[in-house]
């Protein structure tokens, strides 16, 4: 047999360095795409809840005679995770079941956790920012907002808080 025939074909090494390379700056290109995107997941998550949170607070005003979670009509004070994740009448008082006088709600299955920020994880609902607070709610203007610090902002520089 002749040396001709008896060659093996292979990539040389100049081949497989510009493979290399190119997939390199693939990769430069790719990957800060791809972190953004999970900081604008967590925005959009934040945006998300924000929305069915406020859903919920109007569409229990609306069922209780414009009375925002966190009173029932008699002005006493209520909790108001217990007013939006259970049963409740025209006065806002709560329970567990439903049945002939407990005919609202509930308006969500649980109140979600914070997704960004210094206080992320945390589901707590309250009327200043403290330990476990995720959300601060206004018991009088049915007004809610992330707990958030002021320089804390999603990927577009805007203010978590002025969501």
């Amino acid at each position: 047999m002749s040396s001709v025939h008896m060659r093996k074909r292979a990539f040389s090494l100049v081949e497989l360095v510009i493979v290399v390379v190119i997939i390199g700056i693939i990769g430069a290109i790719a990957i800060p795409r791809l972190s953004r995107g999970s900081a604008g997941a967590a925005d959009g998550a934040l945006k998300g809840d924000l929305a069915v949170m406020r859903s919920a607070i109007e569409l229990f005003a609306a069922e209780h005679d414009g009375l925002f979670p966190g009173k029932d009509s008699s002005g006493n004070t209520e909790d108001p995770v217990l007013q939006l994740t259970t049963y409740s009448d025209g006065a806002g008082n709560t329970q567990a079941t439903k049945d002939t006088v407990f005919i609202f709600g509930p308006y969500v299955k649980d109140i979600p956790a914070l997704p960004v920020g210094a206080a992320k994880g945390n589901k707590g609902l309250a009327a200043a920012a403290g330990a476990g607070v995720g959300w601060i709610y206004d018991y009088a203007t049915g007004k809610i907002y992330s707990n958030t610090t002021a320089t804390e902002q999603d990927v577009k520089n805007v203010k978590y808080s002025d969501y």
